[in-house]
C-alpha cells in the first residue's frame, strides 16, 4: 500500500505536453491527494488548478515546475506551508532556494517527480 502524500504541484497547467500536466495525472493515478497552483485556471485529472495562493495544511511534498526566477514569489508561501520536502524537477534547480529550505528543516530533492512515481520511489 502506497502512503498518500498530499502534494502541491506548483506550475500546474492544462497543456498535455507539459510535465506539470503529466505529474498531476500520475499523482492522481497513484492515489495521492493533489493541489494544483498555476498561472491559468483549468482542470487536470479532476483537480482544479488554482490561480491564487491557497491555504496549505499537512502538505507532504511541493513539486516545482517553475523556473528559479518565478519561484521567488513563492519562497515564503512554501516555507510557511512547512512541507516535508520540495522536489526541484529538471530546469527548476535553485541553490538560493535550497539554502532557505534547509534553514527551515525542509528536505530538498533535486529529482524528477515522474521518474520517482514511475519507479515507486515517491
Amino acid at each position: 500500500m502506497i502512503k498518500n502524500k498530499k502534494t502541491l504541484v506548483l506550475g500546474a497547467t492544462t497543456k498535455p505536453e507539459r510535465y506539470a500536466f503529466k505529474a498531476v495525472n500520475m499523482l492522481v493515478d497513484k492515489g495521492h491527494s493533489v493541489l494544483a497552483l498555476g498561472q491559468n485556471a483549468g482542470e487536470v485529472a479532476g483537480i482544479k488548478i488554482q490561480t491564487k495562493a491557497i491555504p496549505l495544511k499537512n502538505i507532504d511534498t511541493v513539486t516545482l515546475y517553475l523556473n528559479p526566477t518565478r519561484q521567488r514569489d513563492y519562497y515564503n508561501y512554501i516555507v510557511e506551508a512547512n512541507p516535508k520536502r520540495v522536489i526541484f524537477n529538471p530546469g527548476t534547480e535553485n541553490p538560493e532556494f535550497y539554502q532557505l529550505l534547509k534553514l527551515n528543516d525542509i528536505k530538498v530533492e533535486v529529482a524528477c517527480t515522474l521518474v520517482l512515481l514511475a519507479t515507486n520511489q515517491y
